[in-house]
């Protein structure tokens, strides 16, 4: 800008745009029709420039931190001067800027007097998008054609006309396309609401203001962000971690690797050493590799730092082309959100190295997608999409969180009567499981667990879970949460599931998930003993558990902590342990911590 800042006009400014983003996300909240959307708030809203870069982050999945800018990055390079007021892009081609299929990105060039001066963005996970699984986010999927519709950038308005052969090649490849298209209207309410209040910033504003004050919200988040990474240790840490398996070939562990280098004002985050890219659909695209990466950093960077552009300036991302982190075609990658979620953990487990006291221990792995969908005696489409996530990693100076959203996807949880009432389903349970949570001076979130009994007649469920074989690790002395567990029911007792699976469901099963533990961290032993009774009346933690991981006695008559067996048994634990700390550990019984051995 060619006169001074006025900081406070500016101030008002960067919270105005911030506000749209923001409602923008409300409007997708109040107006759309799918759960998953509605309830489990899988979607984000933003703002950006003329030139595609992002202002403005509504409220939502840091997950999609990096997609939205790589996605209308996609359209902005397909479609560029050709653009005209009116107009209405969507896309979802994981090879052309998507992540995977189910999220669609609609995006609407915002004018003034005729000249492109910003872009409205959303992004939302469809219930069904086609492909061989109602849900279209089956794991087990080997290529991206056997996954639903594949849409590469196109306009689905032009100059405010609608596109009815776009809106009519949609319907008539989805199994619900009246929820689907309700869906659809809801990002193009919020994208109208964005055009209508950021008419208003520019009536108060003008086009030249409003313009040079985007530009500089953004380089503001760029001077804040390198201060902030100044500030950070310069060097350079790796992790390892591995995924279960992909769904396909089951005996085989996926590596995940990355190594975070920090330099003046400047990170790298180098995903190189990551396995190659999988048979099954948990293929992660760069956009969302980048996303993640950006993600992790930023949570360990000073809260009122905008996410935008500015941030992204900062961080190199580097992933190689055919890995895990960044697939090529024909790569399969509906179930992608699982390895994007497991990315932060590796990424949290390289800046514990850095950060000690800045950063928790292994979630439960992200979220598990669990899809029903068929048909009723009517032949009417049922499709239930619902992502179940709730244990943070025990944090250096708290225990982890539970019952809450995944720190990459900042998702709620769907109402039970909600889903009874629209879904062929009854929720027999929805519970904390005791004694799963990593144990630490500061334990792992304690893991829930949901029992679904199907009440038509077949249908196919379909699951993306993981941290079945290689457990939440836990931090500086803290032990990992217990593993997750799929289980079916279909009348004649539980049996075991594998963590990804398709399969055929009927009348009367119940199909029980329970989600991993988070990891814990530091000394159980140094654990305060009032912390566990309270664990152990709010049946989080058994009094077995309580004496033999933490070595508190509780005396269970008269609920409180027996002192004297309380010391004894803590000497009597603490007495054949090295005192060497074991910074990641992943097994309850190895003095080292080590992984089990790799297949």
């Amino acid at each position: 800008m060619s006169k001074p800042i006025d900081p406070i006009e500016f101030e008002l400014f960067k919270n105005a745009i911030f506000t749209i983003a923001d409602e923008m996300a409300v409007t997708i909240c109040r107006t759309t029709y799918s759960g998953v959307l509605r309830d489990n708030m899988d979607f984000s809203t933003a703002l950006a420039d003329a030139d595609g870069k992002m202002v403005a982050q509504g409220l939502t999945l840091p997950g999609h931190l990096g997609s939205i800018p790589t996605a209308l990055a996609a359209v902005v390079d397909r479609y560029g001067d050709e653009m005209q007021p009116g107009d209405l892009y969507i896309m979802n081609d994981p090879f052309d800027g998507g992540m995977h299929l189910p999220d669609i990105f609609i995006f609407q060039p915002l004018y003034t007097q005729g000249v492109r001066i910003a872009f409205a963005a959303t992004i939302c996970h469809h219930a069904d998008v086609g492909g061989r699984v109602p849900g279209s986010n089956a794991s087990d999927s080997t290529e991206i054609y056997q996954e639903g519709l594949r849409i590469p950038p196109l306009k689905l308005f032009e100059a405010g006309r609608r596109n009815d052969t776009m809106w009519a090649l949609i319907e008539k490849n989805v199994r619900i396309p009246v929820q689907v298209f309700g869906d659809l209207r809801a990002q193009l309410a919020a994208c109208r609401l964005a055009e209508t209040q950021f008419g208003a910033l520019l009536d108060r504003y003008g086009p030249a203001k409003t313009a040079a004050y985007m530009q500089e919200v953004i380089d503001y988040a760029e001077r804040l962000t390198r201060a902030a990474v100044s500030a950070l240790p310069d060097g350079t840490v790796s992790f390892e971690d591995w995924i279960d398996d992909d769904g396909i070939d089951r005996d085989r562990r996926i590596r995940l690797f990355v190594t975070i280098t920090t330099k003046g004002d400047r990170m790298t985050v180098d995903w190189t050493g990551s396995s190659e890219q999988v048979k099954g659909a948990i293929n992660s695209t760069l956009s969302f590799t980048m996303a993640h990466s950006y993600a992790a950093i930023r949570s360990v960077l000073p809260k009122n730092i905008p996410n935008n552009e500015g941030v992204f300036r900062v961080i190199d991302v580097i992933a190689p082309p055919g890995t895990i982190t960044n697939m090529v075609l024909p790569g399969a990658c509906a179930a992608r959100g699982l390895t994007g979620f497991r990315m932060g953990d590796c990424m949290f487990g390289a800046l514990a190295m850095m950060l000690p006291d800045q950063v928790c221990a292994a979630s439960d792995g992200g979220n598990t997608g669990v899809s029903i969908g068929g048909y009723d005696d009517q032949r009417q489409p049922f499709i239930y999409v619902d992502f179940a996530c709730g244990t943070w990693g025990g944090r250096p100076w708290a225990d982890g969180l539970q019952g809450n959203a995944n720190m990459f996807a900042n998702m709620a949880s769907q109402s039970v009567e909600v889903i009874e009432t629209e879904h062929p389903m009854q929720i027999l349970a929805y519970e904390f499981v005791a004694d799963r949570a990593g144990p630490g001076q500061f334990r792992g979130g304690a893991p829930y667990r949901r029992d679904y009994r199907f009440l038509e007649r077949e249908a196919v469920l379909q699951v993306r879970s993981d941290r079945r074989k290689i457990r939440p690790y836990g931090l500086y002395g803290g032990y990992p949460g217990k593993a997750s567990c799929n289980y079916i029911d279909r009348g004649e007792g539980s049996e075991p599931l594998d963590s990804k699976l398709t399969m055929t469901i009927r009348q009367g099963d119940v199909f029980v998930h329970e989600l991993a533990g988070g990891g814990g961290w530091g000394d159980p032993l140094a654990r305060d003993p009032a912390a566990v009774l309270r664990d152990v009346r709010n049946e989080l933690v058994s009094p077995a558990a309580a004496a033999d991981e933490y070595g508190v006695i509780v005396d269970t008559e008269n609920w409180r902590v027996d002192k004297a067996a309380t010391d004894a048994r803590r000497t009597e634990l603490g007495s054949g342990r090295s005192p060497e700390v074991v910074v990641v550990r992943w097994q309850d019984d190895d003095a080292t911590g080590q992984r089990p051995e790799l297949a």
